[in-house]
């Protein structure tokens, strides 16, 4: 991948993580304010869409968590088929260090919220909110320190964290699926078969492939599985290479990804944070802190992030298999890894799956995930700023 495309994704991604930080402060002032009555009701305004007899009516917090949303996995999906085939995911020896290192980043935080959960199937259910990382807001973090850190470990933090998005779409399409409509889960099969003859027929028309992925979208919406997944369904599908009417070669994949990439970072994820991350922390004890789901949260995200990706990484490049980045070395590889536990939006998302978007746990899951995203945030920028020592 050319260094130019991987500065100006960082400049977007750091950009877009700065302004999450912000909408986050902005939801916590409006949730415990004498606006929390009306940011209450902005995320519960009813929106509708009917045509004929085929109805979606949802509030708008549920629009954005599986609508909008469903344009971000689209966006992923793209990154992920363009990486394959000729990015960081294209070749073993560049996919070998943060692809394991990826697994133990998913594998270690699941464990440590296990172990505090063991036993309450329903607190169970929570086992992947800890192992998501939010890329936007851990490249954010990393670029604070510039030109100090080295591009290898920009590059390292990137593709762990595509991978990763790649392990929570598995993850949502295995465990977070309800009941199955046998019809709607027919259309969908349809629509993506049609979507698979327009890619092999190399037909080079943006406007029929978001037509039949809007079919797509609400058959998959419709049919219980989860709705963001016809989103990477649908990118999938997208070609890589075309040519138009002209006979001109262009990447109708690419060009998706581009127009895309400043809505997501700066509109959809922002507004996404802003509707989930508004905690009430009125309503919020020590002893609900204290509970299992909040501390398998926290702890899986500031302490089984860093130990699986490094723990990870240490045992790979020991035995062989990898190699540290060029010009880094061990306390920057851990400063990285520490930054991974950031799971902000991609956590939050889990949680909403995990738990319906119900308050049992009076918002003690949602402040865990930005107390562990936060920590990490802090202890691995002060670990790299100190290292780099400027």
């Amino acid at each position: 991948m050319p260094t130019q495309f991987i500065k100006e994704f960082i400049k977007k991604e750091s950009s877009a993580g700065i302004l999450l930080i912000f909408v986050t402060i902005l939801a916590l002032l409006l949730q415990n304010s004498f606006m929390s009555a009306f940011y209450t009701s902005f995320l519960h305004t009813p929106v509708e869409v009917r045509f004929g007899d085929l109805q979606i009516a949802k509030p708008l917090l549920l629009w954005v968590n599986d609508g909008l949303m469903a344009v971000f996995f689209f966006l992923i999906g793209l990154e992920v088929k363009r990486e394959v085939k000729e990015g960081h995911l294209s070749s073993l020896s560049q996919i070998t260090l943060p692809g394991i290192a990826a697994v133990g980043g998913m594998v270690v935080p699941a464990l440590v919220f296990i172990l505090f959960n063991r036993g309450n199937d329903f607190s169970m259910n929570g086992w992947a909110i800890p192992t998501a990382t939010d890329i936007a807001f851990a490249l954010g973090i990393l670029s604070l320190l510039g030109s100090r850190v080295p591009i290898s470990l920009k590059i390292f933090l990137m593709t762990l964290a595509i991978i990763d998005d790649l392990g929570a779409i598995v993850i949502i399409a295995l465990f977070y699926t309800s009941e199955l409509s046998t019809m709607s889960i027919t259309i969908a099969a349809i629509a993506l078969l049609i979507l698979l003859i327009m890619n092999r027929m190399n037909v080079a028309i943006k406007s029929a492939y978001i037509v039949v992925g809007i079919i797509l979208w609400v058959s998959v919406l419709k049919s219980g599985v989860h709705a963001t997944l016809a989103g990477v369904a649908l990118a999938f599908m997208i070609p890589l290479s075309s040519k138009d009417k002209e006979g001109n070669t262009f990447s109708m994949a690419k060009e998706m990804e581009h127009d895309l990439h400043y809505w997501v970072a700066f509109i959809i994820l922002p507004l996404f944070a802003f509707v989930n991350a508004g905690v009430d922390l009125k309503g919020i004890s020590i002893e609900e802190m204290a509970g299992p789901v909040p501390l398998g949260i926290m702890f899986g995200l500031f302490v089984g992030k860093q130990v699986g990706v490094f723990g990870f990484s240490w045992l790979a490049i020991k035995m062989g298999i990898a190699s540290l980045p060029k010009e880094s070395n061990w306390t920057l590889l851990y400063g990285v890894s520490v930054l991974t536990g950031i799971g902000f939006t991609m956590s939050l998302f889990v949680d909403t799956l995990a738990y319906n978007d119900t308050q049992i746990y009076h918002y003690a899951d949602k402040l865990a995930i930005l107390l562990g995203s936060f920590l990490s945030a802090i202890v691995g920028y002060l670990i790299l700023r100190m290292k780099t020592g400027k």
